[in-house]
């Protein structure tokens, strides 16, 4: 039994010794322990003092093994380095670095639809700046997105690094731009009232078709499905749809990359009519009946958002007509979700700034 336990330690011993040094932070600092010297090696353009100002702590203090490892994230965080290496040796804390290469050239190859000086602007890398691998990726995916907004979705860059002399190197993207990538098809789902086809006729987005030879509508842009939700919900709101909502707009990418297809999910909620229409105003001397003649909107009526906007348009201009300068009006809806109604108060005062002016009457 002795025999096996002696033979288990010394085979532990040997593992230790295999494994090399501990590294320098796992190293036992005792106390009264000083750095008598922090000496750089492996630099090519960096001043060894510039090197020692970012680790933030200098010969004369204590080794400590939490300062040591904080030094060696600054040193990392500069962006300036590939790699950086710590030890001790006795006193003398040793530092070896490798830098990051300097970019001598940056070019493009492989774009004809978007010019360099297009990409140039984009791109945060310029020559004689610090090579990181970090900032390459970044910069590359900055590209794909130029590329996407053009709806090219099927475009890659590839980044090229060609290392010269004197720790330099030329990179180059070279980018495939792909095909324009189309929208097939557009659906909606949830729209009970109206068809598909009425539907697309007011969105933006079109879908493919051969006849389209100059118009880009049927490409697919985040931004402009944005807009198209919001086509969407002013058509409904013109119909009498108040509480209309678009629950979701999701474009799938076909597996080759060279067409969407988007769907649209509304939740189209009930039909409203107009209730009771009044006028109200704070302004001195004005007759709220006198603009009676101006209202688009009609109790009983289907609910249209577009004849109370037509209805602001022409009380805004009659009371101008009548004297009454810097006057905005508000249409303050009151609905009634049981009896499906939405009733309006137009509301007609001085804009706030005027006022506090002295300007009103």
């Amino acid at each position: 039994m002795k025999v096996v336990i002696v033979r288990l330690m010394l085979g532990l011993f040997l593992c230790l010794l295999s494994a090399g040094p501990l590294p320098l932070l796992a190293q036992e600092l005792t106390t009264g322990d000083t750095i008598s010297e922090i000496r750089i090696e492996g630099n090519q353009r960096i001043e060894p003092s510039t090197i020692i100002s970012y680790m933030e702590i200098s010969p004369g203090e204590n080794f400590d093994a939490l300062k040591v490892d904080q030094a060696l994230k600054n040193l990392f965080a500069t962006g300036l380095f590939a790699d950086v290496n710590l030890r001790r040796e006795g006193g003398v804390l040793i530092v070896r670095v490798a830098e990051n290469p300097i970019i001598n050239r940056l070019a493009f190859e492989g774009n004809r639809r978007i010019d360099d000086e297009t990409l140039q602007a984009e791109v945060q890398l310029r020559p004689r700046v610090v090579y990181t691998a970090t900032k390459v990726q970044s910069d590359a995916k900055r590209i794909l997105d130029i590329y996407r907004r053009s709806g090219r979705f099927a475009a890659t860059v590839e980044p090229k690094v060609i290392p010269l002399d004197q720790n330099r190197v030329d990179l180059v993207f070279e980018i495939n731009e792909g095909e324009v990538t189309e929208v097939r098809r557009i659906d909606f789902v949830g729209n009970d009232n109206y068809s598909d086809g009425t539907l697309r006729g007011e969105i933006l987005t079109t879908e493919s078709a051969w006849y389209r030879f100059f118009s880009t509508s049927d490409t697919y842009d985040p931004d402009r499905i944005t807009v198209d939700r919001e086509a969407l919900r002013n058509y409904y709101l013109d119909e009498g749809y108040v509480d209309f909502r678009v629950v979701s707009s999701v474009a799938e990418l076909s597996p080759g990359r060279d067409a969407f297809f988007i769907t649209f999910t509304v939740d189209e909620g009930e039909r409203y009519r107009f209730g009771k229409i009044d006028i109200n105003s704070s302004l001195k001397d004005l007759d709220p009946q006198s603009l009676e003649d101006e209202l688009e909107t009609d109790e009983g009526d289907w609910y249209d958002q577009s004849k109370v906007d037509e209805t602001v348009t022409a009380l805004t201009e009659k009371v101008s007509e009548l004297g009454y300068a810097f006057v905005e009006v508000e249409p303050v809806p009151q609905k009634d979700a049981v009896g499906r109604t939405v009733g309006i108060i137009y509301r007609s005062a001085r804009r706030r700034y005027e006022r506090l002016r002295g300007l009103d009457r």
